[in-house]
C-alpha cells in the first residue's frame, strides 16, 4: 500500500506546476461589480457594463498566460502585489504592469520626437 501511494505521488508530481509559474487566480468579479457600481453612482454616460469588464479581464488573463513565464519571479510578485492592492484584483492591471516593465527593459526604436529648438530655424 505504501509503495502504491509513493508511486502515485512520484508520478503525480511530474504534472504539478509550481504556483509561482502560473498566472494567479484573481477575484475580478468583485472588482467589476465595484467598477459598475462606481460608474453608476457617478452617473457616467459611457459606464462600463459588468459583461464588458469581465470580457476585458478575461482577455488580459489569456494574454498573461503567454507573457507570465517570460518575466522574472521578482517582477511577477511586484506586479501581482500592485494588481491586488486594496482588494481590487485585476488581470488588466497585472498585464499593464508587466508590459510597462517589459517596455522599460527594451523600449522600441520608434522615431525620435523633435521638440522646439532655439536653433531650429538657423
Amino acid at each position: 500500500m505504501k509503495i502504491a501511494l509513493l508511486s502515485m505521488a512520484m508520478i503525480g508530481s511530474q504534472f504539478v506546476t509550481p504556483v509561482g509559474d502560473r498566472v494567479p487566480q484573481l477575484n475580478v468579479e468583485a472588482t467589476c461589480k465595484a467598477t459598475v457600481a462606481t460608474d453608476k453612482a457617478m452617473g457616467l454616460d459611457l459606464a462600463q457594463s459588468f459583461d464588458d469588464c469581465m470580457r476585458d479581464e478575461s482577455a488580459a488573463q489569456q494574454q498573461l498566460t503567454t507573457f507570465w513565464l517570460a518575466n522574472s519571479t521578482e517582477l511577477r510578485n511586484r506586479c501581482e502585489g500592485e494588481a491586488t492592492a486594496g482588494g481590487n484584483d485585476s488581470y488588466v492591471d497585472l498585464l499593464i504592469c508587466m508590459q510597462m516593465a517589459d517596455w522599460v527593459k527594451s523600449p522600441s526604436s520608434g522615431p525620435k520626437l523633435k521638440g522646439a529648438s532655439k536653433s531650429r530655424n538657423n
